[in-house]
Protein backbone atom coordinates (compact mmCIF):
# COMPACT_ATOMS: atom_id res chain seq x y z
CA UNK A 1 0.00 0.00 0.00
CA UNK A 2 1.57 3.19 -1.28
CA UNK A 3 0.41 5.62 1.28
CA UNK A 4 1.08 3.92 4.49
CA UNK A 5 3.57 5.88 6.61
CA UNK A 6 6.50 3.70 7.85
CA UNK A 7 6.42 2.84 11.60
CA UNK A 8 10.04 3.53 13.54
CA UNK A 9 11.93 2.81 16.70
CA UNK A 10 14.36 4.92 17.68
CA UNK A 11 16.93 3.95 20.44
CA UNK A 12 17.30 7.68 21.73
CA UNK A 13 20.20 7.00 23.66
CA UNK A 14 21.96 10.42 26.02
CA UNK A 15 20.17 13.32 25.85
CA UNK A 16 23.29 14.86 24.86
CA UNK A 17 22.17 13.76 21.27
CA UNK A 18 19.60 16.06 20.90
CA UNK A 19 22.27 19.01 20.68
CA UNK A 20 25.45 16.53 19.01
CA UNK A 21 26.28 15.85 15.63
CA UNK A 22 27.27 12.20 14.86
CA UNK A 23 26.22 8.57 12.91
CA UNK A 24 23.32 8.49 15.05
CA UNK A 25 21.65 11.54 14.92
CA UNK A 26 23.11 12.15 10.83
CA UNK A 27 21.03 8.82 10.49
CA UNK A 28 18.07 10.39 11.86
CA UNK A 29 17.84 13.44 10.04
CA UNK A 30 18.55 11.41 7.20
CA UNK A 31 14.94 9.66 7.84
CA UNK A 32 13.32 12.52 7.86
CA UNK A 33 14.44 13.89 4.58
CA UNK A 34 13.61 10.57 2.90
CA UNK A 35 10.27 9.64 4.84
CA UNK A 36 7.37 11.10 3.47
CA UNK A 37 5.72 14.13 5.44
CA UNK A 38 3.62 13.47 7.62
CA UNK A 39 0.56 15.06 9.05
CA UNK A 40 1.13 14.56 12.63
CA UNK A 41 3.80 12.17 14.83
CA UNK A 42 2.40 10.00 17.39
CA UNK A 43 5.43 9.38 19.77
CA UNK A 44 5.17 6.35 22.02
CA UNK A 45 8.64 7.45 24.74
CA UNK A 46 9.88 5.54 27.58
CA UNK A 47 9.86 8.28 29.63
CA UNK A 48 6.31 8.91 29.64
CA UNK A 49 5.72 5.89 32.06
CA UNK A 50 2.92 6.15 34.77
CA UNK A 51 0.36 3.61 36.07
CA UNK A 52 -2.54 4.86 33.30
CA UNK A 53 -2.88 5.12 29.72
CA UNK A 54 -3.17 8.92 28.56
CA UNK A 55 -2.54 11.12 25.43
CA UNK A 56 -1.37 14.56 25.32
CA UNK A 57 -4.13 16.58 24.08
CA UNK A 58 -2.70 20.43 24.56
CA UNK A 59 -3.05 22.67 21.43
CA UNK A 60 1.38 23.64 22.82
CA UNK A 61 3.09 20.94 24.45
CA UNK A 62 5.72 21.81 26.51
CA UNK A 63 9.49 20.96 26.17
CA UNK A 64 10.33 18.73 29.05
CA UNK A 65 13.81 18.71 30.55
CA UNK A 66 13.53 15.22 32.19
CA UNK A 67 17.32 14.51 33.09
CA UNK A 68 19.70 16.50 35.40
CA UNK A 69 23.74 16.87 35.55
CA UNK A 70 23.95 18.21 31.83
CA UNK A 71 25.24 20.92 30.18
CA UNK A 72 23.39 24.10 30.45
CA UNK A 73 22.93 24.45 26.64
CA UNK A 74 20.76 20.93 26.51
CA UNK A 75 18.28 22.99 28.66
CA UNK A 76 17.88 25.50 26.56
CA UNK A 77 16.59 22.96 23.99
CA UNK A 78 12.80 23.97 23.13
CA UNK A 79 11.00 21.94 20.42
CA UNK A 80 7.97 24.12 19.87
CA UNK A 81 6.13 21.84 17.49
CA UNK A 82 2.58 22.21 17.70
CA UNK A 83 0.14 19.42 19.75
CA UNK A 84 -2.96 18.01 17.95
CA UNK A 85 -6.27 17.08 20.17
CA UNK A 86 -8.17 15.68 16.86
CA UNK A 87 -5.40 13.14 16.87
CA UNK A 88 -5.41 12.80 20.75
CA UNK A 89 -9.08 11.99 20.23
CA UNK A 90 -8.76 9.54 17.73
CA UNK A 91 -6.61 7.84 19.31
CA UNK A 92 -8.88 7.61 22.42
CA UNK A 93 -11.47 6.13 20.49
CA UNK A 94 -9.23 3.94 18.62
CA UNK A 95 -7.99 2.47 21.94
CA UNK A 96 -11.46 1.92 23.74
CA UNK A 97 -12.58 0.27 25.41
CA UNK A 98 -9.45 0.85 27.43
CA UNK A 99 -9.42 4.24 29.45
CA UNK A 100 -7.73 6.88 27.74
CA UNK A 101 -6.47 10.09 29.20
CA UNK A 102 -6.62 13.12 26.89
CA UNK A 103 -3.93 15.27 29.25
CA UNK A 104 -3.14 18.67 29.25
CA UNK A 105 0.07 18.37 31.66
CA UNK A 106 2.86 16.41 30.08
CA UNK A 107 3.86 17.51 27.04
CA UNK A 108 7.14 16.26 25.00
CA UNK A 109 9.78 14.41 27.03
CA UNK A 110 13.47 13.73 25.79
CA UNK A 111 12.54 10.66 24.43
CA UNK A 112 10.45 12.14 21.83
CA UNK A 113 12.15 15.79 21.22
CA UNK A 114 15.57 14.94 21.63
CA UNK A 115 15.00 12.28 18.46
CA UNK A 116 12.75 14.69 16.57
CA UNK A 117 14.69 17.64 16.97
CA UNK A 118 17.02 16.13 14.10
CA UNK A 119 13.86 14.06 12.15
CA UNK A 120 12.35 17.43 11.52
CA UNK A 121 14.07 20.21 12.74
CA UNK A 122 11.92 22.82 11.89
CA UNK A 123 9.13 21.42 14.44
CA UNK A 124 6.78 22.05 11.94
CA UNK A 125 4.67 18.75 12.36
CA UNK A 126 2.42 18.26 15.27
CA UNK A 127 3.69 15.74 17.41
CA UNK A 128 1.32 14.13 20.32
CA UNK A 129 2.59 11.84 22.93
CA UNK A 130 1.35 8.15 24.38
CA UNK A 131 1.63 7.02 27.55
CA UNK A 132 3.11 3.68 28.95
CA UNK A 133 1.29 2.02 31.20
CA UNK A 134 3.56 0.64 34.12
CA UNK A 135 0.53 -1.38 35.49
CA UNK A 136 0.00 -3.56 32.69
CA UNK A 137 2.57 -6.80 31.60
CA UNK A 138 4.54 -6.50 27.94
CA UNK A 139 0.93 -8.32 25.80
CA UNK A 140 -0.96 -5.74 26.87
CA UNK A 141 1.50 -3.20 25.13
CA UNK A 142 1.62 -5.15 22.41
CA UNK A 143 -2.03 -5.78 21.83
CA UNK A 144 -3.17 -2.53 22.64
CA UNK A 145 -0.46 -1.14 19.92
CA UNK A 146 -2.52 -2.98 16.87
CA UNK A 147 -5.57 -0.83 17.52
CA UNK A 148 -3.04 2.06 16.55
CA UNK A 149 -2.84 0.33 13.01
CA UNK A 150 -5.34 2.45 11.22
CA UNK A 151 -3.49 5.99 11.81
CA UNK A 152 -0.52 4.51 9.42
CA UNK A 153 -2.46 4.85 6.07
CA UNK A 154 -4.08 8.25 8.05
CA UNK A 155 -0.42 10.38 7.10
CA UNK A 156 0.38 9.55 10.96
CA UNK A 157 3.92 8.79 11.66
CA UNK A 158 4.03 6.43 14.55
CA UNK A 159 7.42 6.35 16.57
CA UNK A 160 8.83 4.38 19.62
CA UNK A 161 11.36 6.10 21.31
CA UNK A 162 13.68 4.00 24.30
CA UNK A 163 16.28 1.62 23.60
CA UNK A 164 16.63 -2.32 23.37
CA UNK A 165 19.34 -2.18 25.72
CA UNK A 166 19.52 -0.13 28.78
CA UNK A 167 21.25 -0.79 31.88
CA UNK A 168 22.17 2.41 33.39
CA UNK A 169 23.84 0.51 36.26
CA UNK A 170 26.48 -0.82 33.84
CA UNK A 171 26.97 2.21 31.59
CA UNK A 172 30.40 3.67 31.82
CA UNK A 173 29.91 7.42 32.19
CA UNK A 174 33.69 8.22 31.60
CA UNK A 175 34.75 10.54 28.29
CA UNK A 176 35.98 7.29 26.55
CA UNK A 177 34.32 4.83 24.34
CA UNK A 178 34.30 1.66 25.75
CA UNK A 179 33.37 -1.90 24.71
CA UNK A 180 30.20 -3.48 24.87
CA UNK A 181 29.39 -6.01 27.04
CA UNK A 182 28.88 -9.60 25.93
CA UNK A 183 25.74 -10.09 27.41
CA UNK A 184 24.16 -6.66 25.60
CA UNK A 185 25.27 -7.51 21.99
CA UNK A 186 23.97 -11.31 22.46
CA UNK A 187 20.75 -10.02 23.37
CA UNK A 188 20.64 -6.86 20.58
CA UNK A 189 21.84 -9.98 17.67
CA UNK A 190 19.17 -12.14 19.36
CA UNK A 191 16.04 -9.41 19.43
CA UNK A 192 17.54 -8.64 15.19
CA UNK A 193 17.05 -12.25 14.52
CA UNK A 194 13.62 -12.29 15.90
CA UNK A 195 12.69 -9.37 13.97
CA UNK A 196 14.19 -10.21 10.80
CA UNK A 197 12.39 -13.36 10.61
CA UNK A 198 9.01 -11.91 12.20
CA UNK A 199 8.76 -13.91 15.15
CA UNK A 200 7.48 -11.71 17.84
CA UNK A 201 6.09 -13.65 20.60
CA UNK A 202 9.61 -14.46 22.70
CA UNK A 203 9.96 -10.36 22.15
CA UNK A 204 7.09 -10.04 23.90
CA UNK A 205 8.01 -12.49 26.71
CA UNK A 206 11.62 -11.32 26.72
CA UNK A 207 11.81 -12.15 30.22
CA UNK A 208 11.88 -15.95 29.02
CA UNK A 209 15.19 -15.33 26.86
CA UNK A 210 17.30 -15.69 30.11
CA UNK A 211 20.06 -13.44 31.81
CA UNK A 212 21.11 -11.48 28.63
CA UNK A 213 17.31 -10.25 28.78
CA UNK A 214 17.30 -9.78 32.51
CA UNK A 215 20.71 -7.34 32.63
CA UNK A 216 19.55 -5.86 29.37
CA UNK A 217 16.18 -5.03 29.65
CA UNK A 218 16.38 -4.30 34.10
CA UNK A 219 13.30 -2.13 33.90
CA UNK A 220 10.73 -2.42 31.44
CA UNK A 221 10.38 1.14 29.84
CA UNK A 222 12.76 1.57 27.15
CA UNK A 223 12.15 -1.57 25.84
CA UNK A 224 8.13 -0.95 25.50
CA UNK A 225 8.28 1.49 23.15
CA UNK A 226 9.62 -1.58 20.31
CA UNK A 227 6.70 -3.69 21.08
CA UNK A 228 4.79 -1.20 19.85
CA UNK A 229 6.78 -0.73 16.76
CA UNK A 230 6.68 -4.58 15.95
CA UNK A 231 3.12 -4.93 16.71
CA UNK A 232 1.98 -1.75 13.93
CA UNK A 233 4.83 -3.55 11.53
CA UNK A 234 2.96 -5.42 8.74
CA UNK A 235 4.78 -8.57 6.93
CA UNK A 236 4.65 -6.87 3.78
CA UNK A 237 6.84 -3.80 5.57
CA UNK A 238 10.88 -3.77 4.71
CA UNK A 239 12.94 -3.79 7.77
CA UNK A 240 15.84 -1.65 8.09
CA UNK A 241 18.11 -0.85 10.87
CA UNK A 242 18.65 3.16 10.32
CA UNK A 243 21.53 2.94 13.28
CA UNK A 244 23.41 0.59 15.61
CA UNK A 245 26.26 0.12 18.15
CA UNK A 246 26.23 1.12 21.76
CA UNK A 247 26.60 3.90 24.20
CA UNK A 248 28.25 3.39 27.21
CA UNK A 249 28.83 -0.29 26.98
CA UNK A 250 24.95 -0.86 28.00
CA UNK A 251 22.76 1.43 25.73
CA UNK A 252 21.92 0.28 22.48
CA UNK A 253 21.59 2.64 19.47
CA UNK A 254 19.40 0.35 17.29
CA UNK A 255 16.88 1.80 14.91
CA UNK A 256 14.49 -0.24 13.60
CA UNK A 257 11.98 1.08 10.73
CA UNK A 258 9.76 -0.75 8.64
CA UNK A 259 8.32 0.52 5.29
Amino acid sequence: MANRMPVIFFGHGNPMNAISENHYTRAWAEIGRTIPQPDAILSISAHWYIPATAVTAMSKPRTIHDFGGFPPELYRVSYPAAGDAALARRVQTLLAPVSVDLDQEWGLDHGTWSVLCHVFPHADVSVVQLSLDETQPPSFHFDLAKNLAPLRSENVLIVGSGNVVHNLHAYAWGRHQVQAFDWAVRFEAEVRKMIHSRNYSPLIDYESLGRDAILSVPTPDHYLPLLYVLSLSRKEDVVTFATEGFDGGSVSMLTVRFG
